[in-house]
């Protein structure tokens, strides 16, 4: 059987997807069909198809969305024809893919009409959300039957470039070179389909400490109104962070960017605490302080505070740079220093230690197994060392990490929904690289769906699934529902824990 099947209307689309497609080898089970124009010839075509794994549509478009531009490539969400509705919803795979591949590539709601569209139809199907129109999609769609199917569509004539305009003309060129880049990327689209297993790692996304601090944000803005202002990422989270800006929040690298206003900005610290003198520097400039800094990364704080109080060395193991570990390293200037690894232990001088004890403190969201290898060289370089304690990394990412293991130990590849940022999504994807049974499974980490390579998802049955503390759920749900647009999806869930931890919130937010 043809392991895909990409329709055109044009010859002239037919020939520029094969192009594409003749080099490879492994592209010899896709077959391309030139189905002719319009959604009468499309559907006559469609009931004569063979059998195919997939089924793709491709070929020109038209722009209803003022935002398109010729040349740039549709991967439909969804397919529409009258009151009917065609979902694709591995559109956010294939328009990452694509996106790869250099093309500007954008996903939304493709219309099949049954005629060229222009004018005030074009406006009228715009008004209803249609960012595209075509006219074959829609029975080809229909032809599909539960077969993975996709609409990949280049513009070539615009609302304000309509499709007999010269330009236009030009541009269909171009469009047919875009088309000879699409085909191999419809290859691999195909190549990752057929059926697979989910397993989903519980606890995963929000902790409480993200949970408190972005509901802070949340009702900060509701109490005082935006402008809000937040000194760094309140969580490290980019879809978090957008949508905050969206509702008003303003995020600031440093209190200077926070303007002077009458009675003073409302300033929200991010859920990785903050420097005794950066709330110094609040308290200078009069600034409406809102402290979101997570309770467990203040216990640390605490415990940095009381360590240097009674004159010990204090190794904080953590990451440079990271927002936590500049707040405890501000707790103790002169008794702190920081050890990345085992070999920044063993450089520590043996005269820092003279005279005075030695305590160990870790940043909350690292891997708790290479921890604790830092943690016994500090004891090997200072026999005596005090600490760390067990709970000094939280339970959030404990657990996240004890249930990324339960996954990757049945799964060939394992996807971590968060942000680069965020130092517990990277020490999750490390976890899981550790954790395989037969060999360490593949493990990557994706800020969304769109980040998923189709290589990846190739030969790749059984994939695990998690998301950090700080990653919405939303996010793991559209990778799931985006996966189940590739063929049969079994979602399985495995749970080694519950959590009920809850914390109150500030004075200045509570209801």
């Amino acid at each position: 059987m043809t392991d895909l099947i990409v329709c055109t209307a044009l010859g002239m689309e037919a020939r520029a997807v094969a192009r594409g497609l003749r080099p490879a080898r492994e592209h010899s089970r896709v077959r391309v069909v030139r189905v002719g124009m319009g959604p009468d010839r499309a559907a006559r075509a469609a009931a004569l198809l063979p059998p195919a794994g997939a089924l793709a549509v491709t070929g020109f478009a038209g722009a209803l969305d003022d935002g398109l531009r010729p040349g740039d490539v549709l991967v439909a969400t969804e397919v529409r024809s009258g009151d009917r509705v065609w979902p694709c919803p591995s559109a956010p795979l294939l328009a990452g893919e694509l996106a790869r591949a250099g093309l500007r590539a954008v996903t939304g709601p493709l219309v099949t009409s049954p005629r060229v569209v222009s004018g005030r139809d074009r406006r009228a199907l715009a008004l209803e959300g249609g960012i595209a129109v075509d006219m074959e999609s829609a029975p080809l769609a229909a032809a599909a039957r539960g077969r993975p199917f996709a609409a990949v569509r280049v513009i070539v004539d615009t609302p304000a470039a309509p499709l007999l305009s010269l330009a236009t003309m030009g541009g269909a060129v171009a469009a047919c070179r875009t088309l000879t880049r699409i085909g191999p990327v419809l290859a691999r689209w195909a190549a990752a389909t057929g059926p697979r297993r989910v397993l989903l790692a519980s606890p995963r996304s929000f902790c409480a400490g993200v949970d408190r601090a972005i509901e802070i944000v949340e009702r900060a803005l509701v109490r005082f109104g935006p402008p809000v202002y937040v000194r760094k990422q309140i969580v490290h989270n980019a879809h978090v962070v957008r949508d905050l800006e969206r509702r008003g929040a303003v995020f600031v690298d440093d209190l200077a960017e926070v303007p002077e206003l009458p009675g003073g900005a409302v300033t929200v610290f991010s859920a990785h605490g903050v420097s005794p003198a950066v709330r110094e520097e609040a308290g200078r400039r009069g600034l409406r302080v809102v402290d979101a800094t997570c309770p467990l990364v203040a216990k640390v704080h605490a415990e940095a505070r009381r360590f240097a109080a009674r004159g010990d060395l204090v190794v904080l193991i953590g990451h440079a740079g990271h927002e936590e570990v500049e707040g405890v390293l501000g707790e103790m200037p002169g008794a702190g220093v920081l050890a990345e690894d085992e070999a920044a232990v063993e450089a520590l001088p043996a005269s820092l230690a003279e005279g005075r004890g030695v305590a160990c403190l870790t940043q909350t969201t690292l891997a708790a197994d290479e921890a604790e290898e830092v943690a016994a060289a500090v004891r090997r370089r200072f026999p005596g060392a005090e600490g760390p304690r067990d709970d000094d990394i939280c339970y959030a990412t404990t657990n996240r990490q004890r249930a990324v293991r339960a996954v990757a130990a049945e799964a060939q590849l394992v996807l971590v929904v968060g942000s680069a940022n965020s130092s517990n999504a990277r020490r999750l994807t490390e976890v899981a690289a550790r954790s395989g049974r037969d060999g360490a499974p593949l493990a990557r980490l994706v800020d969304g769906p769109g980040d998923i390579a189709l290589e990846w998802l190739r030969g790749a049955r059984t994939v695990g699934l998690t998301a950090s503390a700080s990653t919405p759920a939303s996010l793991v749900d559209a990778v799931v529902a985006a996966l189940g647009g590739l063929g049969p999806l079994d979602v399985e869930e495995r749970r080694v824990t519950e959590e009920n931890v809850e914390f109150t919130l500030p004075k200045e937010v509570r209801p």
